[in-house]
């Protein structure tokens, strides 16, 4: 805020400060562009161009499929494995086979396909984990969404708020236009001190100066909204305020607990966390019971029949391994996601809670008595520049009574935003749009 000091010479210097306010807030963008597009959107709008164009959901839509492939990966069997020797070169020849002139077999090879067979149920444990792989990757598409939904709208609402504010002091700036259009003449017909149209002069200042402050936030919220929705070029986004349902389900807390547990996808994936290490303690439990690899071979000419078909068995002896190790460290990892389920249940309990009475309270404070005052202030406002033009009231109460209903219809439109957004946060905490 620019502060004038009584020592200010003449009111020349304050109109030039006031002319190139106005000129620069000319050029900075705001509600009505001339330079770039406008793109005038509804909240279910904004919404459905936002899952059209968001990068960062279909990456993550892409991570579900990769773990849908690891699952049909898990279904399939391990490949056999073939193994194959024969004689390379013997008696001054290459790969000699066939048979001698009396008859009999010359030159050998073995040929033995081996399959291995995994015990203890290793392979449907391995589905079980890839299976909690893919919930785990839906439900962390889930919490994406909702957090990127809660963005969304907080920076659409706050986008609405922020131009709310704008054509507040838009109005208030043209009533002070025409104040000060007749406040000159009356200086130039000396019948207004110099000093009360310094001091008018020097409201509109700061007014002007509020007015650059609130559309570079204006910009923030557009910037912020522009790459959620993947617009990169000069569009400007006009949002469309729709008028609030005034329906408020009754529910207890215990039951929107409920429903949180059942659609908040961070506790959501607390959860499958802890699915997952039991998962994977039953499977390192399972890796210490020793596979089985069978298969039939076949040996020619290098044995006691010059055709010696065979049927291998192995197996490795549990006796120095089993792995141990890791079957603790499985166990140490259940009880660490069991207790992070427990604090993500009391977190939960307390956000949902809180959540509920911030929205109440908001609520609260928008009753129609409240609705009532501000169309009455309002109406109050509208008659205080013509009171003072006809001096019913002096300098100082104008200046009041402005800065007053500029202080009061700001905060307002702050206790909308701040209802919006804790309704918002409300339904993010339960994972669904109860409110």
């Amino acid at each position: 805020m620019i502060v004038l000091k009584h020592s200010v010479r003449g009111w020349g210097l304050v109109l030039c400060i006031t002319l190139g306010l106005t000129s620069l807030l000319r050029t900075l963008p705001a509600g009505a562009q001339t330079a770039a597009g406008t793109l005038s959107l509804t909240l279910k709008q904004t919404e459905r161009l936002f899952l059209e164009k968001n990068l960062e959901l279909l990456a993550r839509h892409y991570n579900i499929e990769a773990s849908k492939a690891l699952v049909q990966q898990a279904r399939l069997w391990d490949d056999p494995t073939l193994t194959t020797d024969q004689n390379v070169y013997s008696n001054h020849k290459w790969f000699e086979h066939g048979n001698n002139p009396d008859g009999t077999p010359k030159g050998q090879f073995f040929i033995q396909v081996q399959q291995l067979i995994k015990t203890a149920g290793k392979r449907g444990k391995q589905i079980s984990m890839a299976q909690t792989g893919v919930d785990i990757s839906q439900w962390q598409f889930t919490e994406l969404m909702q957090h990127l939904k809660f963005q969304l709208r907080s920076d659409f609402y706050t986008l609405v708020q922020l131009r709310s504010v704008q054509d507040l002091y838009a109005e208030q700036d043209t009533q002070l236009d025409k104040l000060l259009e007749g406040m000159t003449a009356q200086f130039n017909a000396g019948n207004i001190a110099r000093k009360d149209l310094l001091r008018v002069q020097a409201l509109q200042i700061s007014l002007k100066q509020q007015m650059a402050d609130n559309l570079k936030q204006i910009e923030d919220s557009q910037s912020e909204l522009k790459t959620l929705l993947q617009i990169t070029d000069d569009t400007v986004i006009l949002p469309v305020a729709e008028a609030d349902e005034n329906t408020f389900p009754t529910i207890s807390i215990p039951a929107l607990v409920d429903t949180a547990k059942q659609n908040n996808a961070t506790y959501q994936l607390e959860q499958l966390q802890v699915q997952y290490q039991r998962q994977n303690l039953a499977f390192q439990k399972a890796l210490a019971v020793p596979d089985v690899t069978v298969g039939p071979s076949y040996d020619h000419n290098s044995n006691y029949t010059p055709h010696y078909v065979g049927l291998g068995l192995s197996l490795p002896l549990p006796m120095l391994n089993g792995n141990r190790g890791n079957i603790k460290a499985a166990r140490w990892q259940v009880k660490q996601e069991e207790t992070n389920l427990s604090q993500a249940d009391v977190r939960l309990q307390n956000d949902v809670t809180g959540a509920y009475r911030k929205y109440l309270y908001t609520r609260q404070l928008q009753t129609s008595a409240r609705q009532d005052f501000y169309a009455d202030y309002k109406k109050l406002q509208e008659n205080i520049a013509e009171s003072f033009r006809q001096r019913q009231i002096s300098l100082l109460e104008f200046i009041d009574y402005f800065n007053d209903y500029e202080e009061v219809r700001t905060k307002q439109l702050q206790l909308q935003l701040d209802s919006q957004l804790a309704r918002e946060e409300l339904n993010l905490q339960l994972g669904a749009d109860i409110f």
